[in-house]
């Protein structure tokens, strides 16, 4: 299909000039980021805006910067990601997402703040910035700036607490801990698919090598992002290599978060998918925080 017709088209330079144009044009203004996902609603006419603010020019939503804390701008594409091995290995969990969200078109065009806006039930990111405990950093013309965690401001699937005349400008993460670690992981139908399950593991440990604090957080769950206290708490004076501990932690994963079933796969298969692709990145993060080179 093709869009309804869109009467105006803005392409600010600055992040003043974006909250300016989208409070300007009204509650039928949409921002527009890489477009993966808002051109095929927009086709669709799932989505039928009055205008569309692009963002491709606004710089100070762009790169990573690494100045004690990690600062990830929203604009910044997944391609870009792949590329930021300082982020490893507390925050490699962002690494793997980017080098395995969609195909290669998305992976050059799609962008992090994209993606966890327009938070779709399959995406990857969304439940990354869940995990790694992201602030979001949001902006407007008329509420000035704000900061929100990531449990605040990702809801249900296509929720979020942004504001429709808000603006998300970065991601921010805090100094990692030395001995953290992290990974993420998906199990998608076909290669480059949307995941059916996504897994992303945040550990840090001790001096002795145990685990000292863990978040565990699963994509791909009809209510939206989830984390799983109960598997956090059982990771919780495991070691690298312990694979039987990693093992029951994840078990209770599946045992409390709740599944649903589709065409893709039922509340049984995800529950395992859990506890099996969750056991996995859960090893993968101990091992980076303990100083291994180890692929997800």
């Amino acid at each position: 299909m093709y869009p309804a017709v869109i009467h105006d088209y803005r392409r600010p330079s600055s992040v003043q000039e974006a909250v300016t144009a989208i409070a300007d044009g009204g509650a039928d203004t949409v921002f527009i980021a890489g477009g993966q996902s808002l051109m095929q609603a927009l086709k669709a006419r799932l989505v039928q805006p009055h205008a569309l603010v692009d963002l491709q020019d606004v710089g100070e939503l762009k790169g990573v910067t690494l100045d004690g804390g990690v600062t990830i701008g929203a604009m910044t594409r997944y391609v870009e990601l792949v590329a930021e091995t300082r982020l490893a290995p507390a925050y490699a969990a962002l690494i793997d997402a980017a080098r395995h969200v969609g195909d290669r078109q998305v992976r050059n065009r799609g962008t992090i703040g994209g993606s966890v806006c327009w938070n779709y039930i399959a995406a990857c990111m969304p439940a990354v910035a869940l995990t790694l405990d992201a602030t979001m950093n949001l902006v407007s013309s008329d509420r000035g700036e704000r900061s929100l965690p990531a449990h605040e401001f990702i809801g249900a699937p296509l929720e979020t607490a942004r504001k429709d005349d808000e603006l998300l400008v970065s991601l921010q993460l805090p100094k990692p801990p030395a001995n953290a670690g992290s990974a993420y992981g998906k199990w998608a139908l076909v290669k480059d698919g949307l995941p059916v399950i996504g897994a992303c593991i945040y550990v840090e440990l001790d001096d002795g090598g145990s685990c000292s604090r863990a978040r565990v957080g699963f994509g791909g769950l009809a209510s939206g992002p989830k984390r799983s206290p109960a598997a956090e708490a059982k990771l919780v004076g495991c070691r690298a290599g312990d694979d039987e501990t990693v093992s029951e932690a994840l078990a209770a994963a599946a045992q409390e978060l709740e599944t649903q079933g589709d065409l893709w796969a039922d509340a049984a298969y995800r529950s395992h998918l859990i506890r099996t692709l969750g056991t996995k990145m859960a090893s993968v993060a101990l091992r980076r925080a303990s100083g291994q080179s180890v692929t997800a």
